[in-house]
């Protein structure tokens, strides 16, 4: 009896297991039936990857020709962090600019693996600034990514799905809604984001797989680890990686939707809470990390997180989804930035741009109808795995978690255009099926969409490449944007063409009468072209506006000094440091001010403060040496302008100041030796060969005074001094030769 008993609790088993062999197989005709639907041919591995690669760089490489263009001036430029002469450890105590995390204007943004990318580009370059460098480490970034994406998209169609992956990673690799992640060098953040959420993804696919299968190169929890630390470092490259613990939950929860298998269930459960634990250590650490402290944006950051009508509040706020919605599928309408009235509240149930969230949450609906009424499909579980990359991935962006900085910001999609491939690619597959006579005409409209995107991508990337040319672009996309406005302005001035700058300057403070920082610009130009009256006028509304704006508390210092309201100006500078105590050129400013008013000893501190702050500061040391010479102070001068060359060891104009008190001092050997320091360093300034004639006329070297005196009036011969020195010169030594011929 017992030997009957296992036989046929054996024949059982084999029986369930045949089952269970007969279902996996049925299962994989359909799946290679559900992938044959799709019109193009099988590649193999390498060629599928080889011709993602070669779209990727298509698409993007014009973007290596470009510079420094927008953010980047303010994360990589003007951040000391990114240089290897600041400690490393600063880079865990500020914020992606460089600003202290702790400070009230930070933005809170941390990101530190970002920041030592930026760092190592700088030191592979020998410690220079190079464009092209920064730009192809985007560009291979993004590269990897798109083949990456192979692995990724196919774990989303089931497996066993090559074609699927292929067109779906083709036209991620393309997709010109990234242009401003691989063109935009700040945009390294969402490519570094979006690789190690890749990685977190796959490892917790491979966590899933080990807990199903019994043979498997490393166990379940080493991968769930792998799954963590990867969450964690895409977080630490941009704060949207956290979201890969939601497209895991998803990913599992959807995969085991009517799994009747105990064990099974169990081992999701036990995953869930190890999600769960990890992603409140996470959020805790970035809480604990930002200081308990929200960043702090302004209504025109994102004017509909202000808007007191709820109303008005959560129609612009889905109205907003349907546009990022409608970029990744027509990104035609592509701006650099979309704040200050690019795209205007709807406040009004007969605003016809209603319509536009209605169409996109009953498609939305329908989606989510067909994935219910299909949900043991493959199809479906795609269409699902889709959604919730889409999704999940966008939350941080969407002002429901919190107030964020912007509008539309087209480089946080990176990550959400997978789910939109997805998405696409399952509808391409569900055209195919109708009728095997319109394979032809699929295939030959896809490749024709790959085709016409990949040439957007080039010319968007190409736009990218300036800053003249990405403004100009976004004239005709968002003409409403006092931003847009601004930074023509801006860049108009940066290219010495002031008309134009004035012009867009005036036509953003019309579309935003209180931009502060467009008056603070505005009424630099007007004080460069004299216009003191107004340029006041411009900045003292600005500190109005914004009383904490250093900048422009500088700026109306400097007017203020120039009007000769000597009391108002030193109380403009004095607002301006104690809203920035670390301001190295307001402490010059305010020297300059003091020695117009004869105050040598507080412009001596005041220049000295500068000094402190920024060693490097050359205007500064050179007034010090040139102040304190002219008051006869020349041993304090010498011991200053020594200091100087500390820090400035190649700086001409500091060797010629010391050059001139030594001389004074009769010191004529060191004199010269700074003279031709400086003459070494800059051959082409006359006056430094001029005052170098001085000197040795001093010391009575009359051939090589008359030398110096020629070589500076053949650089210029309008030098008047040199004329009059040669001249004496020239009488001195007729004198000489008539006493000696009388002898």
């Amino acid at each position: 009896m017992t030997y009957k008993l296992r036989n046929g609790r054996g024949s059982k088993q084999e029986d369930l297991a045949n089952g269970s062999h007969v279902r996996k197989s049925n299962s994989k005709i359909a799946e290679e039936t559900w992938d044959a639907n799709i019109p193009i041919p099988i590649f193999p591995i390498w060629t599928s990857i080889i011709l993602i690669c070669c779209c990727a760089t298509i698409s993007f490489v014009p973007a290596l020709t470009g510079d420094f263009v927008f953010d980047d001036s303010e994360a990589i430029i003007n951040n000391e962090d990114v240089r290897t002469s600041t400690p490393v450890s600063s880079i865990f105590y500020n914020d992606y600019w460089g600003t202290r995390l702790n400070h009230p204007n930070s933005h809170k943004s941390y990101r530190p693996i970002n920041v030592l990318s930026f760092r190592l580009n700088y030191w592979l370059s020998g410690g220079v600034l190079i464009a092209r460098s920064f730009k192809l480490t985007n560009l291979l970034l993004h590269i990897v990514i798109s083949v990456l994406s192979l692995s990724i998209f196919d774990r989303m169609f089931g497996g066993n799905c090559p074609k699927a992956s292929l067109l779906a990673s083709l036209l991620f690799s393309v997709h010109p809604i990234h242009c401003e992640a691989v063109a935009g060098i700040v945009g390294r953040a969402d490519l570094l984001c979006a690789l190690f959420f890749f990685l977190a993804f796959l490892s917790y696919c491979k966590s899933v797989d080990s807990s199903i299968f019994s043979i498997q190169i490393l166990p379940a929890v080493i991968w769930l680890d792998l799954t963590m630390i990867f969450s964690l470092v895409s977080m630490l490259c941009k704060e949207q990686g956290i979201t890969v613990i939601g497209l895991c939950s998803a990913y599992d929860v959807i995969n085991l939707w009517q799994e009747r298998d105990r064990k099974k269930r169990k081992n999701v459960i036990m995953r869930h809470i190890a999600l769960a634990l990890w992603g409140s250590v996470l959020l805790f650490g970035r809480w604990f990390v930002m200081g308990g402290q929200v960043p702090t944006f302004q209504p025109v950051d994102n004017p509909a997180s202000f808007a007191e009508s709820f109303f008005t509040r959560v129609v612009s706020y889905n109205y907003i989804y349907a546009l990022n919605f409608w970029l990744l599928l027509c990104p035609d309408w592509l701006c650099f930035d979309w704040a200050m009235g690019c795209v205007p509240l709807v406040t009004s149930p007969l605003d016809l741009r209603v319509l536009a969230p209605i169409l996109l949450w009953v498609m939305m609906t329908l989606l989510g109808l067909r994935w219910f009424f299909t949900m043991t499909t493959n199809s479906a579980k795609t269409l699902a795995l889709g959604l919730a990359l889409l999704i999940v991935s966008f939350l941080p962006a969407s002002n429901l978690l919190f107030r964020v900085g912007f509008v539309i910001a087209e480089r946080v999609l990176y990550l959400p255009s997978a789910g939109f491939c997805v998405l696409i690619t399952l509808g391409v597959r569900q055209l195919s099926s109708l009728s095997p006579l319109y394979h032809h005409t699929i295939r030959s409209s896809f490749m024709m969409l790959l085709v016409t995107l990949a040439l957007k991508s080039c010319q968007r990337s190409r736009e990218w490449g300036t800053e003249q040319e990405l403004f100009r672009s976004a004239l005709s996309v968002c003409p409403l944007n006092a931003k847009v406005h601004y930074n023509v302005a801006k860049n108009a001035a940066d290219l010495g063409d002031k008309q134009l700058a004035l012009e867009e300057y005036a036509a953003a403070l019309k579309l935003y009468p209180e931009y502060e920082q467009a008056m603070n610009n505005l009424g630099n130009l007007l004080r460069d072209g004299g216009h003191l009256s107004e340029a006041e006028k411009l900045l003292s509304q600005a500190v109005n506006i914004r009383p904490n704006f250093a900048a422009a508390w500088m700026n109306l210092g400097i007017v203020q000094a120039g009007l000769k309201k000597f009391q108002d100006a030193e109380e403009s500078y004095k607002t301006a440091l104690q809203n920035r105590p670390k301001y190295p050129d307001c402490y010059y400013n305010l020297g300059n001010l003091f020695l117009e008013q004869g105050r040598h000893d507080d412009a001596y501190e005041a220049w000295r403060n500068a000094t402190d702050l920024k060693p490097t500061h050359v205007v500064a040391w050179s007034n010090m040496v040139i102040m304190l010479d002219s008051i006869g102070r020349r041993e304090l001068a010498e011991e200053v302008g020594r200091e100087a060359l500390t820090y400035l060891p190649n700086e001409a104009g500091l060797h010629f100041n010391l050059a001139n008190t030594l001389g004074k001092l009769k010191q004529f050997v060191k004199a010269e030796r700074h003279f031709l320091k400086a003459t070494m360093l800059d051959p082409e300034n006359a006056k430094y060969h001029a005052n170098l004639g001085v000197l040795y006329h001093r010391w009575k070297k009359y051939s090589l005074a008359e030398k110096r005196y020629l070589k500076a009036l053949e650089l210029d011969p309008t030098l008047q001094t040199a004329k009059d020195n040669l001249s004496m010169l020239h009488k001195n030594m007729s004198k000489r030769r008539k006493t000696s011929e009388k002898q």
